[in-house]
């Protein structure tokens, strides 16, 4: 896996900068979207969400290196590609951030489709100042009170357009290589398989339905190893669907590294 340095510096170059086994309930301004119907078939996009992370201590890990997955986490990992197999649709490409759970992720997707795991670095958690601490003790340090005082941008992390800005461009590029893609034509639409993590997936499903980016993080409709899918119509991303084919996991999993 990449180091944390090449890692930051990736990040870098191209865009210069929960609770154990709960899930937490739908905020009412985010409602599972309905089925887009009335279109021939299109290429789709998935944002995949990574599964359990071995993470005994209950640090929030953001872009720390080593966090892998637990038993688990494989075990969601592959309930993950299994739901994706069984929509029989064709899978151009599988992309993943360069974290080490996220990698392991997409192996089982990759494998089920004949693809190589590809990675990008704009699909990568975003950066955060509490990285590697335990957040109920952190917000009860007062030195790091200053950090919370802006919820909006937040000011304890990297900024939420920021992250808009660097997932947009990955979904569209990833919607452009199926389209540039000769053999789609012939073939049917081909859809392409991002792997990333909370915040950025949810970041982008703020920015495609016009809501506003602050929320309480305990609302996130992004669950472990969850897939939400978009496609593009006359150049704008709609979101078609969401599913969570690890839910039957959920109950014994631990999901509090996540920024």
């Amino acid at each position: 896996m990449p180091s944390r340095a090449v890692v930051d510096r990736a990040v870098r170059v191209q865009w210069g900068e929960a609770r154990a086994g709960v899930r937490p309930p739908f905020s009412a301004n985010s409602p599972i979207p309905a089925p887009y119907t009335g279109r021939v078939a299109a290429s789709q996009v998935h944002l995949v969400r990574h599964g359990e992370v071995h993470n005994p201590e209950g640090i929030l890990y953001g872009r720390m290196p080593g966090f892998h997955l637990s038993e688990l986490g494989h075990r969601m990992a592959q309930a993950a590609a299994d739901d994706l197999v069984a929509r029989d649709r064709a899978v151009a490409a599988v992309i993943a951030s360069p974290l080490q759970r996220t990698q392991e992720s997409a192996a089982p997707i990759a494998s089920a489709f004949g693809r190589e795991v590809e990675t990008d670095a704009r699909l990568i958690e975003g950066a955060n100042h509490f990285e590697g601490s335990v957040m109920s003790r952190a917000l009860r340090n007062p030195i790091n009170w200053p950090r919370m005082i802006n919820p909006l941008r937040p000011s304890w992390g990297e900024s939420y357009r920021s992250i808009e800005q660097r997932m947009l461009a990955a979904v569209h590029d990833a919607f452009d290589s199926v389209a540039d893609d000769t053999s789609a034509a012939a073939n049917g639409p081909r859809d392409v398989v991002l792997v990333g993590h909370q915040l950025p997936i949810w970041v982008t499903h703020l920015s495609v339905a016009g809501e506003r980016f602050m929320h309480d993080p305990r609302e996130r409709r992004c669950f472990l190893s969850s897939i939400t899918t978009f496609e593009r119509v006359n150049g704008e991303l709609v979101e078609v669907g969401y599913a969570d084919p690890a839910s039957s996991l959920a109950a014994h999993s631990t999901d509090v590294g996540a920024v």
